[in-house]
């Protein structure tokens, strides 16, 4: 066998394993309908950590406040802001009685440190279901506690919602960072509905307090200063406690990141904080991107060279359809339907981003937090 044949049939076997990805793993959650939810009366703890995010409060916190639910209170967490972030918290608190206000202080042993300052208003929080978002976050309806929250039964403690990010029109960069963040959700929805949840995000995830205290909250990676959302479910989740809410009316939007320097320092304590998820997971999500790579590569090699280009067109076109029938159900559900039209070209700039960030990491670490 001839190395030109080792390149055509390796690229067989990439494309398969992203057949698998997009056609089965995916499609767990992409092809299947969404189940109908059960109200439920239980009071509600909504916690928002916030560090120098006085603007924000002032324009998102009111959609918190009008949320249209019959007993929750809202846990506002100051983490030694420098700003007027205090003085807003307390403006809001003189108004409404069910805000609580944790004012945080920077100490020696947790300086800087969101999990800390989590912490503390989760053992204030007078309620035992506990709802977190973030300071520049809006739900995008009035029912986002209640639907969110009628997903909790007695075995169900963990609730992974979707936090999307505002549409900015004719923005390449947002359309990026929304098919990011919607493939990420597609892969925590789907590993939650094979059993296997690996992570949430901070901007919409609800869990029962009893879950914090079971693995005794952020203590294995505290000296970690990100991943108190993913890296607490990696830890915390598991095929029985944990459920999957994607509702339109239970998302939550935020406030993306206008530059390509903005972003590209997010995702790098996103990546990097990845690196201490559970080994399967880590292979899981490591063998996708791989493949990605690998599929891509070995496909402008083939053409190049000209090995069974003809197969190998077909090849990318039923991968192409897989693909665009996964991402694009996905999309309808989690309304992000209008990137799929620069699908192909998306994913290919991501690939690129996610190298880059990757090889950054390795030369020197990301700061955490703010």
């Amino acid at each position: 066998m001839s190395l030109l044949d080792v390149a055509f049939y390796s690229f067989v076997v990439v494309a398969l394993i992203q057949v698998v990805y997009y056609g089965v793993l995916f499609g767990s959650f992409s092809f299947k309908k969404k189940e109908p939810s059960k109200p439920q009366s239980v009071p509600i703890s909504i916690l928002i950590c916030a560090k120098n995010e006085a603007k924000n409060l002032k324009q998102f916190l009111p959609s918190i406040i009008e949320q249209d639910y019959y007993n929750f209170e809202i846990v506002l967490i100051n983490d030694a802001s420098t700003d007027k972030t205090l003085e807003v918290m307390e403006h809001y608190s003189e108004k409404h009685n069910n805000i609580k206000i944790v004012n945080v202080r920077n100490n020696e042993t947790f300086w800087a440190n969101k999990k800390y300052a989590l912490t503390l208003g989760i053992k204030a929080a007078q309620h035992d279901h506990l709802l977190f978002t973030d300071a520049d976050c809006k739900p995008i309806s009035k029912q986002w506690i209640s639907e969110m929250a009628s997903h909790f039964t007695n075995k169900k403690t963990i609730v992974l919602g979707y936090g999307a990010y505002h549409k900015i029109p004719k923005s390449f960069l947002n359309k990026l960072i929304r098919y990011e963040t919607l493939l990420t959700a597609i892969q925590y929805f789907s590993f939650a509905k094979l059993n296997m949840p690996y992570m949430g995000v901070g901007r919409n995830l609800a869990y029962h307090r009893d879950e914090f205290y079971k693995t005794n909250g952020f203590i294995k990676h505290i000296k970690i200063r990100s991943g108190d959302d993913d890296l607490f479910i990696n830890e915390a989740a598991n095929s029985k406690n944990t459920t999957i809410c994607y509702t339109d009316i239970s998302f939550t939007s935020s406030i993306p990141k206008k530059s390509f320097k903005e972003w590209f320092r997010q995702k790098r304590r996103h990546v990097s904080t990845a690196n201490n998820y559970k080994f399967k997971h880590k292979a899981l999500l490591a063998l996708f991107y791989i493949s990605q790579i690998l599929f891509w590569l070995l496909l402008i090699i083939t053409f190049t060279l000209q090995i069974y280009w003809e197969l190998a067109i077909a090849i990318l076109v039923i991968r192409l359809l897989i693909q665009y029938l996964s991402i694009g159900f996905s999309a309808k559900k989690l309304n992000e339907i209008d990137i799929l039209y620069l699908l192909p070209l998306l994913e290919i700039f991501l690939i690129g981003f996610q190298l880059t960030i990757f090889i950054t990491n390795i030369i020197s670490k990301p700061k955490y937090w703010k």
